[in-house]
């Protein structure tokens, strides 16, 4: 009885404006009481908050009434700032044609067959990347999953994928965690500020790659800058401002999100040393393990909608022009859709979760992202199945993405 009252308290209380420091370390408990209590949670700001995984794959599929269009909701937060313009150009907040567009030219060169040729390329990134772990863990006693590892392996394929030279790929990182960092419930004015650079400085680099492209284009079968530039044989193009900031969508879509699959995912194997012994001794469960740590420490753990007609969500009328915020790390520990949701299960089956979110608006990168985590965490696991902390991890600090900064290990 106790418990349950504290957890009608926690759902009563809880604002996503005005989280306690504790959430951003487990915001689990809480999502947990939401879900119990308040699964369809009326924000003081008159949004709404949801957190069952029925409710999230509905709004998903349903984009006549739900809308991921963001000018009216990122006008006010933003002001007509760079990240304005970025956030309201790219893929992931637009709404047909310009989603389907664009989605379709990006579909086009990450077919299966063109995954499956980078598979090679990124075996030999990996094997690169963990060589240097030995040695830095040789010479120093410990190196750093993030930095030395997951953090790298993205901005490489990210980089292939739009054929940045590898001298310029310096900055890739930087820029992505700022403008995404501007993403969060609740925007700092340094934060604004970062972001609004790192987007001005993003598009000044990609005008100059987008002219060298244009001067001596690549395969546009394998190349998706190239394709983007090119759009449909129909003569469907992009304009210039959809071109480079879908670019730059594209780097922050493959990269946070990646990253913190492999760090979240060697992480909870290192929590769960049971299922880290069950992978060694099976290997094959790595494509079923990749799909648990997107359940259940999903990289990306708030979505966003916007309403465009009356509709009814669990029992609440809802007003066209209400925004609403879809917690998909609440939705992947639903026990009505996950039996014994707590539980990290490497061989779970079925595993329906939502982080890649569902219907038309799915991750265009899902099958690429998979391929990363597999390759990424299973061949780490191979070579170093004795890796423990040496210290430690440190978390991102942010709401929407779940991930780490640090996270040091010992590699013997």
């Amino acid at each position: 009885m106790v418990a349950s009252e504290e957890a009608k308290a926690l759902a009563a209380r809880f604002d996503l404006r005005t989280l306690a420091p504790s959430f951003y370390e487990d915001p689990f408990p809480t999502y947990r009481a939401l879900r119990e209590h308040d699964p369809v949670r009326r924000m003081p700001d008159g949004s709404l908050f949801l957190t069952r995984w029925a409710d999230l794959d509905r709004t998903y599929r349903d984009t006549r009434t739900f809308s991921s269009d963001k000018r009216v909701e990122f006008a006010p937060k933003f002001g007509p700032t760079p990240l304005y313009e970025h956030h309201t150009t790219s893929l992931v907040f637009n709404d047909p044609p310009l989603h389907t567009r664009v989605r379709r030219l990006i579909m086009g060169a990450l077919t299966p067959r063109a995954i499956a040729g980078m598979e090679p390329a990124l075996t030999a990134l990996v094997d690169r990347l963990l060589d240097a772990m030995a040695a830095k863990g040789e010479q120093h006693g410990e190196a750093d999953l993030i930095e030395d590892y997951a953090a790298a392996i993205p901005i490489e394929v990210i980089g292939n994928l739009l054929g940045v030279p590898q001298g310029e790929r310096g900055p890739l990182r930087d820029w992505s965690l700022a403008i995404l960092g501007a993403l969060e419930p609740v925007v700092a004015e340094q934060a604004a500020a970062r972001g609004n650079a790192a987007v001005t400085e993003f598009l000044s680099y990609l005008r100059t790659l987008v002219a060298r492209r244009r001067a001596a284009p690549g395969d546009p079968a394998t190349d998706v800058l190239t394709r983007l530039i090119q759009g449909e044989a129909s003569g469907e193009r992009l304009t210039e401002t959809e071109l480079l900031h879908n670019c730059i969508f594209l780097l922050n879509a493959g990269h946070e999100t990646t990253t913190n699959l492999i760090g979240n995912g060697l992480e909870a194997l290192l929590r769960f040393p049971a299922e880290k012994a069950r992978l060694l001794e099976q290997p094959g469960l790595i494509g079923s393990a990749v799909e648990e740590v997107l359940r259940f420490e999903s990289s990306n753990q708030l979505g966003n909608r916007g309403v465009m007609a009356e509709t009814e969500i669990g029992g609440v009328q809802v007003a066209p022009g209400t925004l609403i915020t879809l917690c998909i790390g609440a939705a992947n520990r639903d026990p009505a859709q996950f039996p014994d949701p707590e539980r990290f299960d490497i061989g779970r089956m079925p595993n329906r979760h939502l982080a890649f979110a569902a219907g038309a608006h799915q991750c265009a990168g899902l099958a690429l992202a998979r391929l990363e985590g597999r390759v990424a965490i299973g061949r780490f696991l191979a070579r170093f199945p004795r890796y423990a902390p040496a210290g430690p991890p440190v978390r991102g600090g942010r709401a929407r993405f779940r991930g780490f900064l640090k996270l040091p290990v010992r590699l013997a």
